[in-house]
């Protein structure tokens, strides 16, 4: 499966990422070491949007609180950059597209990513992710 992470991004010319206690869904929860992920630095804290692709070099899932009934399950990862985007990608690129059921990668990313515009991990098409292979 391959992911994509849309998350606060301290250095966005590392050679590495951690993210610690991300939350997942659409089967962002299923991260496992080498995974391909696609890194979004998040434009709330400042950052351009697409940024990299890289490999899960760890991923361990965080226990959930006791007493909370709903919660969102949250892992820590580990990614080892292996390309920076060479495009732009991010809100404003994907904005137009909203026909939630049209089928097309740019809607999958927009309605995972900024519908509710929380940082998170998240599962992607096949799809999505050649769309996004074009950025390298």
């Amino acid at each position: 499966m391959v992911f994509a992470i849309k998350a606060e991004v301290s250095d966005p010319w590392a050679k590495t990422f951690a993210f610690r206690a991300q939350k997942t869904m659409y089967g962002g929860k299923h991260i496992a070491k080498g995974d391909t992920i696609f890194v979004f630095a998040s434009e709330k804290e400042g950052g351009p949007g697409l940024i990299a692709s890289g490999v899960v070099t760890s991923a361990k899932a965080i226990s959930q609180k006791r007493g909370i009934a709903r919660q969102t399950p949250r892992v820590s990862i580990t990614v080892r950059l292996t390309a920076r985007a060479k495009r732009r990608l991010g809100r404003s690129g994907l904005r137009l597209f909203s026909g939630w059921n049209d089928g097309r990668p740019e809607t999958e990313l927009n309605f995972k990513f900024y519908r509710q515009a929380t940082n998170k991990i998240v599962g992607i098409s096949e799809e999505a992710a050649a769309f996004l292979a074009g950025f390298f």
